[in-house]
């Protein structure tokens, strides 16, 4: 018998998109987009205030000292909004490089002229405390830090708090990339030092594309006046425009704004940031376990496995296509990403979005099916690829 999910099948015949985000999303979020709003009426202002205090509050952050800046475009825009206007630019930063998105953050302080160095763990490995602190003490002219707290072109989770602490005890201002992570995995002011985090609509609280955020301190919003590089990308004064106006500078993706409150309120019904957590990291291990079954083999290491994406290494088999097993699976009616690994072939498949244990039972089940078709008699890996897994998290 087929297993009786909780979220059934999106509408219209549209496929489970098992990715890191834009993902499946509930039928009750699509459907608040059905409205016009006008972008100046008082009504869309305040539907912007009472997004900004409910993300504040997932953040346990205090309004007097913290606030929240919304921006227009993808999670890329709202980080170059945040490393632009937060990082002075006679500023220096150390960017936590493991993988596609710690390269981004580098490539676009190289765009904006900010002095910057790179510690680069590669595929396999989270950067550690240690050798943070090591290279803070090492340079004096470091004034932030860049992490990023989910890394999802390997799908590995890494060690906040721990960069946090060392951040923080060498007097430095740290920058979290949490796109995602935040509304799924811990990641609250009271707990963690941190100067801003950046995250998106369409991840962890299940919205749809369209705008980013940045939760920050006020005192380094005050500061950054001047320090961007660009009109439409200035955090600053985006968080002075609405805080004397309470409205966007210019014009705001209104239809996404009213998705994403229908997707703040099934977030608190469900039971907030631990409730939301908890079923991607059930969703992670029966998918995990199921695939491992099949003779897959995880890039990582369970201890670095994060609930947001999990990357596995291709069949060695020379019957698999990853083309033909990405075609084979949107038949099944699941979407699933390839990797972006430079060493080895793998593909990624996405725990998060409005899908449960049950849902992951039946994408491991069509997995099944797809190397049975394709004549894949092994999942396991090339040799090779295990022999440099273990070489580089040796």
């Amino acid at each position: 018998m087929m297993d009786q999910s909780d979220f059934p099948a999106p509408r219209m015949g549209e496929p489970y998109l098992l990715t890191p985000g834009p993902l499946t999303t509930a039928a009750e979020v699509k459907e608040a987009m059905q409205r016009d709003w006008g972008s100046w009426d008082g009504d869309f202002r305040a539907m912007t205030a009472e997004m900004n205090r409910r993300l504040l509050a997932m953040a346990g952050a205090t309004r007097d000292a913290w606030t929240c800046v919304p921006m227009q475009g993808s999670g890329s825009f709202a980080v170059e909004a945040m490393l632009g206007s937060l990082v002075p630019r006679d500023g220096k930063v150390l960017v936590l490089a493991n993988g596609a998105y710690g390269q981004r953050a580098a490539q676009t302080l190289r765009y904006l002229g900010r002095a910057h160095q790179v510690i680069n763990k590669g595929d396999y490995l989270p950067p550690r405390g240690p050798e943070v602190a090591a290279a803070l003490d090492a340079d004096p002219a470091i004034t932030h830090v860049v992490a990023i707290h989910c890394e999802t072109s390997s799908g590995i989770l890494n060690p906040i708090e721990e960069i946090a602490e060392v951040v923080a005890a060498r007097g430095r201002k740290l920058l979290i990339d949490s796109m995602s992570a935040f509304g799924a995995i811990p990641l609250e002011v009271g707990a963690i030092e941190f100067e801003a985090l950046v995250s998106s609509a369409n991840k962890c609280i299940e919205g749809v594309p369209g705008f980013g955020f940045v939760i920050a301190r006020k005192a380094a919003l005050e500061a950054a006046a001047g320090n961007s590089h660009s009109l439409a990308l200035d955090l600053h004064a985006q968080w002075a425009h609405m805080e004397k106006t309470g409205q966007w500078r210019y014009t705001p993706p209104t239809h996404v704004v009213a998705a994403f409150l229908k997707a703040l309120e099934m977030h608190a019904a469900e039971g907030g940031v631990a409730a939301r957590g908890a079923r991607y990291f059930d969703n992670r291990d029966v998918m995990v376990a199921g695939m491992r079954a099949q003779g897959f083999e995880t890039l990582l290491a369970d201890r670095w496995l994060s609930p947001i994406i999990v990357t596995f290494f291709n069949p060695a088999d020379p019957a698999f296509e990853f083309d033909r097993f990405y075609e084979l699976m949107k038949a099944e009616g699941f979407i699933i990403y390839p990797g972006k690994l430079t060493v080895v072939d793998s593909f990624r498949i996405g725990c998060i979005g409005r899908m449960d244990a049950a849902v992951m039972r039946r994408a491991v089940a069509a997995v099944a099916r797809a190397l049975k078709v394709m004549g894949v008699t092994d999942a396991a890996p090339p040799p090779k690829a295990l022999e440099e897994r273990a070489r580089l998290a040796a």
